[in-house]
């Protein structure tokens, strides 16, 4: 039997958000990435995340497998179809709409960030419909769909629990690290798994707003702030890499 990878032999799981509309998640994935090999540690595993609204076709298109669509995207051989909520309510039914039309079982909202308005419209042609929700309030719902919070669905799509196991350390990110990373965000989610596997977690940000007494309930052994693709490679090699 091969024995277990010894600790300093094994990689850095990088798992960011984006940081607001000018830092999608994968750039600053590979960002971080990139300041770790600069520093000399091997290549990481890049798990670039979302909380289950916006940018989450992005990260689970990659990992899943699939085709994009108008406003949707097929995985899982077309079983499942992921839509993000378009600029108004008449558009997201349309994205829903034409979803469902391309046959999949289920059909999953990506809603955390909130619904235009109103409730979607009941699917035709017999899919499952799944919104994901962020915290607080559960959006308004046609009969038959169901509600599942958003980052609890992109972590186990990803298999994160899995491959945080696996390595060394967590890097997560985010534009702002506030109290939404103790009300359900997917940083605060991370940093909470990270926490009970007993894996170290680090943080770069583009602004830190959470005080040191709520860090410390995160256990965030090390935060950093960087707000451009540059500088998050540059904080990484240099403030990061200490540590790790």
């Amino acid at each position: 039997m091969t024995g277990a990878v010894p600790l300093a032999e094994r990689s850095v799981l990088v798992a960011p958000a984006a940081f607001g509309g000018h830092l999608r998640a994968p750039v600053v994935a590979a960002a971080i990435g990139r300041g770790l090999e600069a520093a000399g540690f091997a290549p990481p595993d890049l798990c670039p995340v979302a909380s289950g609204g916006a940018g989450t076709i992005e990260v689970l298109l990659p990992a899943l497998g699939g085709e994009t669509g108008d406003g949707f995207a097929l995985v899982e051989g077309g079983g499942t179809a992921l839509v993000e909520p378009g600029a108004d309510e008449d558009a997201t039914n349309e994205r829903l709409a034409a979803a469902a039309a391309s046959g999949p079982a289920i059909v999953v909202l990506a809603a955390a960030d909130g619904l235009p308005a109103g409730a979607p419209e009941p699917l035709a042609g017999g899919a499952r419909l799944v919104v994901l929700a962020g915290p607080g309030a559960t959006p308004a719902l046609p009969s038959g769909a169901i509600a599942e919070p958003g980052t609890r669905f992109v972590l186990e799509a990803l298999g994160f629990d899995a491959r945080m196991r696996a390595v060394r350390a967590v890097i997560i990110g985010t534009g702002r690290l506030d109290d939404r990373a103790l009300r359900g965000a997917v940083e605060g989610e991370i940093a909470v798994r990270a926490r009970h596997a007993g894996v170290p977690c680090h943080a770069v940000v583009g602004e830190r707003a959470l005080d040191l007494f709520a860090s410390r309930i995160l256990d965030l052994q090390r935060i950093v702030e960087a707000t451009n693709a540059d500088a998050i490679e540059a904080a990484v090699a240099e403030a990061l890499a200490e540590v790790l």
